[in-house]
C-alpha cells in the first residue's frame, strides 16, 4: 500500500519544509490537486508552483487535474514534474491521445472519476491506464466525509484490473482516515490520498505510521 499525502493540507508558505517532512516521514507519493474554479468550485495552483515544489523532494508527484479541457494542459504539467498525471474522465475529450502523450514522455497516465460518474466510463480505457483514482468525496474541497457508497466502484475496478493482467494502481481520494482506509483496502485500493489525516496536529510521521498500521 502507498500513502499519498494531499498537499492541499500542507502549509503553502512553508512548502519546502512540509515536502521534506513528508519524505522523511515515510510518505510514498505526493498528491497534487490542480483546481481551476470551473470544473470544481475552488482554485488551487498551477504548473509554475508545481515545478518549483518538484525541486524540494524526490517523491513521485501524482498530479490530479481537476480542470476543464484537460487535454490542453498535459504537456504543461508533465514539464512541471508530474510522475503520474491523472485526468478526469469527465473533462478529457481524447483519452487515448492524452495517454500516448504521457507515455511518450516516460510518465504514468491515470484517470479519475467523480462520485456521480459511472465506473463504466473508465472501463474501456483499462488497457492504456497505469493508475485509476476514485473520488470518495465531491471534488473541490478538503475535509469532507467519506462516501461509503463509492466502495463498489473500487471493487469493480479492482476486478477489471485483475482481468486485464496489467499493473495498475488503484487509489481513493477523500475522507481517508484510520476508520475508512481498511474498508478501501478490503475493496481493492492500494493507494490512499489523505490530507487532514496526515497533517492533523502536525504529527506527520506518527499519522502516516498509524495509517499504514491500520491494516496490519
Amino acid at each position: 500500500m502507498k500513502i499519498a499525502p494531499s498537499i492541499l493540507s500542507a502549509d503553502f508558505a512553508n512548502m519546502a519544509k512540509d515536502l521534506e517532512r513528508l519524505e522523511s516521514a515515510g510518505a510514498d507519493w505526493i498528491h497534487v490537486d490542480v483546481m481551476d474554479g470551473h470544473f470544481v468550485p475552488n482554485m488551487t495552483f498551477g504548473a509554475p508552483l508545481i515545478k518549483q515544489w518538484r525541486t524540494y523532494t524526490q517523491l513521485p508527484f501524482d498530479v490530479h487535474l481537476m480542470i476543464e479541457n484537460s487535454d490542453k494542459w498535459v504537456e504543461a504539467y508533465l514539464d512541471a514534474g508530474a510522475d503520474i498525471l491523472t485526468l478526469h474522465i469527465e473533462s478529457t475529450e481524447d483519452v487515448k491521445s492524452c495517454a500516448d502523450q504521457v507515455h511518450n514522455a516516460g510518465k504514468k497516465f491515470g484517470l479519475s472519476l467523480n462520485p456521480s460518474t459511472s465506473v463504466e466510463e473508465i472501463l474501456p480505457y483499462i488497457n492504456v491506464l497505469d493508475h485509476v483514482l476514485v473520488m470518495t468525496v465531491k471534488p473541490g474541497f478538503g475535509g469532507q466525509s467519506f462516501m461509503h457508497d463509492m466502495l463498489p466502484k473500487v471493487k469493480t475496478l479492482r476486478s477489471a484490473i485483475q482481468a486485464s493482467g496489467r499493473s495498475i494502481t488503484l487509489s481513493v481520494d477523500g475522507g481517508v482516515d484510520l476508520s475508512t482506509l481498511p474498508l478501501c483496502v478490503e475493496a481493492g485500493a492500494d493507494v490512499f490520498v489523505a490530507g487532514s489525516a496526515v497533517f492533523k496536529n502536525g504529527e506527520i510521521q506518527n499519522n502516516i505510521i498509524a495509517l499504514k498500521q491500520s491494516v496490519q
